[in-house]
């Protein structure tokens, strides 16, 4: 079974990674999640991160804000794929976040998703977990299609708007 490990910065991070987690299941992936902070906890991140794939992980997803170190931090002590989740901020709006997770040095990156772009993170993981999971593919071709689907009906909806008697 797809296993991602979604780590957050705080626990008020959740409003917006409970959306990640949720799509994650719709697509039928383990989901794990888990509070760390890159500077409160970096023994404890860098462990996770070093264990991360023995203990069966596809893909980290990591949402942090403000100076948003956390996503680089377990970047550094992995291999896996790492996806960072930009968390809006009072600060900047989440530029601040963005920039600090998109920004990364050579030889350590981090896919970054927009800022709050939760449900994103979660389909991104699922598009790189595909190539391990088959059945993920099948899932991510029917959304694409049910979104498509949705933006016809809008279509003639809207014409139909227009359509005089």
């Amino acid at each position: 079974m797809p296993k991602v490990t979604v780590v957050m910065g705080s626990q008020s991070d959740m409003p917006v990674v409970g959306k990640t987690i949720d799509k994650l299941k719709e697509f039928g992936v383990e989901v794990v999640p888990m509070v760390c902070s890159a500077h409160r906890t970096p023994e404890i991140a860098a462990q996770f991160a070093r264990n991360a794939r023995e203990n069966g992980v596809d893909v980290i997803i990591a949402a942090a804000g403000k100076a948003a170190h956390l996503p680089g931090v377990l970047a550094a002590f992995t291999t896996l794929p790492i996806i960072g989740l930009p968390i809006k901020s009072s600060f900047m709006d989440g530029l601040d976040s963005l920039l600090s997770i998109a920004q990364m040095p050579s030889g350590v990156p981090v896919a970054t998703v927009g800022v709050n772009a939760a449900e994103n993170a979660a389909i991104l993981a699922v598009q790189i977990m595909s190539f391990k999971y088959s059945e993920l593919e099948e899932k991510l071709s029917n959304m694409k299609k049910d979104m498509a689907n949705k933006v016809i009906a809008s279509d003639k909806a809207v014409k139909n708007s227009f359509v005089k008697d």
